[in-house]
């Protein structure tokens, strides 16, 4: 018989990405802007309204990735990175009575290191470790081939690590393209593309300064496998270099031999990862 279909739902601090996930396919998928400001019960109602437009009969569970830390037992959400007003929302327990179906929330981050595990880089990987290069920076970690959030779901909070002036994520996300030149990661990249040397030296120093936050991961949890993902992750053939240079400084380069990097190559793994969230054992 085919396989019932899961609501995987992507919420980003300006935009509300949906999706069916029916065994390995993204049916119908959505997206929509949102109040990001807006009050909480708003903000609450446009994520109803957007769901609305997906579900059906068919869907039996609902799986939610979120910009913040959450409360895996309960599914609260607390301090949503970008939705001042989403303090601490019981996204769970409102998604349940709204629908009548099992709901299972976690960080953003997590949403895709498993959407990777289950249907992209990491299949068959044992301990693995997602990386989302955006405007911040978000680790999802997966050990024995299972999603760790540690007791609080903040396991793998790399990018909040206190580094230099500000943190990792101030110098290992795209907020070092504004830093560097006030311009985006995006335009950057754009350029690079058409071989503007500048632009390709500021991806080989971006690599350089990511270094740092992998080698923090490397340290931590001995992945055999990290996975790029994000917008900043187009340009790993620009900044693998950098990347590389900086890790010769890792102590372990034996254990570095035999730890593999690659980019996500799957589209909107965020909401097949919120769907596998009911696919774990």
């Amino acid at each position: 018989m085919e396989s019932r279909p899961i609501l995987g739902i992507d919420l980003g601090g300006t935009n509300i990405r949906l999706g069916k996930v029916r065994g390995d396919s993204l049916e119908e998928h959505h997206a929509r802007r949102i109040s990001s400001q807006a009050e909480e019960e708003q903000v609450l109602q446009e994520v109803f309204q957007a769901v609305d437009t997906v579900m059906d009969d068919e869907i039996v569970a609902i799986g939610c990735g979120v910009p913040s830390v959450v409360d895996v037992d309960t599914g609260i959400v607390h301090a949503v990175e970008n939705i001042p007003s989403w303090r601490r929302v019981p996204l769970k327990t409102r998604l349940e009575e709204r629908y009548g179906l099992p709901v299972l929330v976690n960080n953003d981050a997590n949403a895709f290191a498993l959407g990777e595990l289950h249907f992209g880089q990491g299949r068959g990987a044992s301990n693995m470790v997602g990386m989302t290069l955006g405007t911040g920076l978000g680790t999802g970690v997966i050990i024995d081939g299972r999603l760790y959030c540690g007791s609080n779901c903040g396991a793998g909070e790399i990018g909040s690590i206190p580094y230099r002036d500000g943190a990792i994520e101030t110098y290992c996300s795209g907020q070092f393209f504004e830093r560097a030149t006030g311009e985006s990661g995006e335009a950057i990249y754009g350029r690079a593309r058409q071989g503007d040397e500048e632009a390709l030296q500021l991806f080989e120093a971006y690599g350089y300064e990511l270094g740092h936050a992998v080698m923090t991961v490397l340290y931590a949890f001995d992945p055999d496998l990290v996975v790029f993902g994000g917008s900043v992750s187009q340009g790993f053939s620009f900044f693998e270099p950098g990347l590389r240079r900086r890790l010769q400084d890792f102590d372990y380069q034996h254990s570095l031999e035999r730890t593999t990097f690659v980019r996500s190559r799957i589209e909107h793994a965020a909401i097949l990862g919120a769907a596998a969230l009911h696919m774990e054992p």
